[in-house]
């Protein structure tokens, strides 16, 4: 049976640095036999969180349902049903974007945290699904780990999808032209990642 690996990719342009490193990866994945999907952010219904933390209190290890009705549910539905994830995005005043963040925040039913409790905790330590982490940014690629808040909100995210990362694919210097050109050693990195993931 094939793998399925589902990307989500949280950047405001289509054909940019994040959305060609995304392609190559999942090209990788199916050359292995993997069947993938893409999710772009910019073309979901996602509300903000309420901070209501009603999908917070049932307690047990499957994630809590948000009272929102968009099209969050039927995208984690496809993550649930998939075997890996592709998470991306490009560094903006130094983290993930806002609409990536909009994602992050209503995964916080992945953790159980009921009125009294003084801090959440994980429903389950399972990880069942291999996640990729990719961002870009206009300072070089090792620093985004260091200098920006990206890296850890990819990581955090992968681990409320239930994934644990296997490989991360840092992107630097993409604001010297509007379609920065992924260059043949990151082409192929991208795509052994993808071949990780089948």
């Amino acid at each position: 049976m094939s793998a399925k690996v589902v990307a989500i990719v949280g950047s405001y342009r289509r054909g940019g640095t994040i959305d060609s490193a995304v392609k190559i990866i999942l090209e990788g994945a199916r050359e292995r036999g993997a069947q993938t999907h893409t999710v772009y952010l910019t073309e979901q219904h996602i509300e903000f969180c309420r901070n209501c933390r009603e999908c917070m209190q049932t307690p047990g290890e499957q994630r809590g349902k948000c009272a929102q009705t968009d099209d969050l549910e039927t995208m984690l539905q496809e993550i649930e049903a998939a075997d890996a994830v592709v998470l991306g995005s490009p560094v903006n005043c130094y983290n993930v974007t806002a609409i990536f963040r909009r994602l992050m925040e209503r995964l916080v039913g992945a953790a159980y945290w009921p009125w009294g409790q003084n801090a959440p905790r994980p429903r389950t330590k399972r990880r069942p699904r291999k996640a990729v982490l990719v961002a870009s940014s206009a300072m070089p690629g090792f620093l985004i780990p260091l200098a920006t808040g990206a890296a850890r909100a990819l990581r955090l995210t992968a681990g409320m999808l239930g994934a644990k990362p296997v490989g991360r694919l840092w992107i630097g210097l993409a604001a010297s032209e509007p379609y920065h050109p992924l260059p043949p050693r990151t082409r192929v990195r991208a795509r052994r990642l993808g071949w990780k993931l089948a």
